[in-house]
């Protein structure tokens, strides 16, 4: 009894060692491998998204910029599974937020991974750890005509 209790102390404390819970990667990532999908096809029509300086329709009415900061459970995930999924999340609070405000797009969008923001019309940053993926995008909620 005495072993079985050290041993899941021992373990306890293994998953809770700092060089456990530092790992923080940050990567990019593919946003054409995400939004290419049938999963995200499905959960993201309705509204459109234009990634960094990518050319869109004229803007008749602006609804603001808002920000996503979204995590989602890394354990077991290579970390662009855990990447994609959480990249996938952050796109569909944006789309409803653009939905419940009127707008038919998302322009501008931009990573925001620790207050950074980054522009690309390729990729999306998402930093990684043991347990924990998180992605954060900023985009303005537009009508485009």
């Amino acid at each position: 009894m005495i072993k079985k209790s050290l041993l899941i102390s021992g373990l306890l404390v293994l998953m809770h060692s700092p060089a456990t819970m530092a790992r923080d990667d940050i990567g990019d990532y593919s946003v054409v491998n995400v939004l290419s999908t049938e999963q995200a096809k499905a959960k993201l029509s309705g509204v459109r998204y234009y990634f960094g300086g990518q050319k869109h329709g004229k803007v008749a009415k602006r609804f603001g910029v808002f920000s996503t900061n979204k995590k989602s459970n890394a354990f077991g995930k290579s970390d662009q599974e855990a990447c994609e999924w959480v990249f996938l999340t952050a796109m569909i609070q944006l789309k409803e937020r653009a939905l419940q405000l009127g707008g038919n797009a998302v322009v501008n969008i931009k990573s925001n991974y620790r207050g950074n923001l980054t522009t690309s019309d390729e990729t999306f940053k998402c930093g990684a750890g043991a347990i924990i993926a998180g992605v954060a995008l900023q985009g303005e909620i537009v009508s485009i005509k």
